[in-house]
């Protein structure tokens, strides 16, 4: 079963996107990295990266898929294209995007003892 796993924000300031999210939710980081500043929420993950240059700020929720390599073939199938390829963010976790016609982008995310 594909549930949605976690909700990742890309921010423009880091710092500032920590603050408000501590401010409002009441809880402080379980990750507080330069690259990442995660939150749990009631066993929920909610993060935070920051944006490139060339990236626009956006907000992606990840569908927790069994293989990511079908799902991706999966969503090419039904019309989507690959915005961002799969790529290990660490302990065999693996995230990618999709993009569908119309220009929504899908988050997918797998964890090694789901492919295994």
């Amino acid at each position: 079963m594909t549930n949605i796993e976690n909700v990742v924000y890309t921010v423009s300031d880091l710092e500032a996107a920590k603050a408000v999210h501590i401010a409002l939710s009441g809880v402080e980081p379980h990750s507080d990295q330069p690259y990442y500043v995660g939150f749990n929420i009631q066993g929920f993950e909610v993060g935070f990266t920051p944006a490139r240059p060339d990236q626009p700020t956006s907000t992606i929720a990840h569908l927790n898929v069994p293989d990511i390599n079908a799902a991706i073939n999966a969503a090419k199938a039904a019309g989507a294209t690959v915005v961002g390829n799969p790529r290990d963010v660490g302990g065999g976790t693996r995230v990618a995007t999709v993009r569908d016609a119309g220009g929504t982008v899908y988050g997918l995310i797998s964890h090694a003892t789901d492919e295994a």
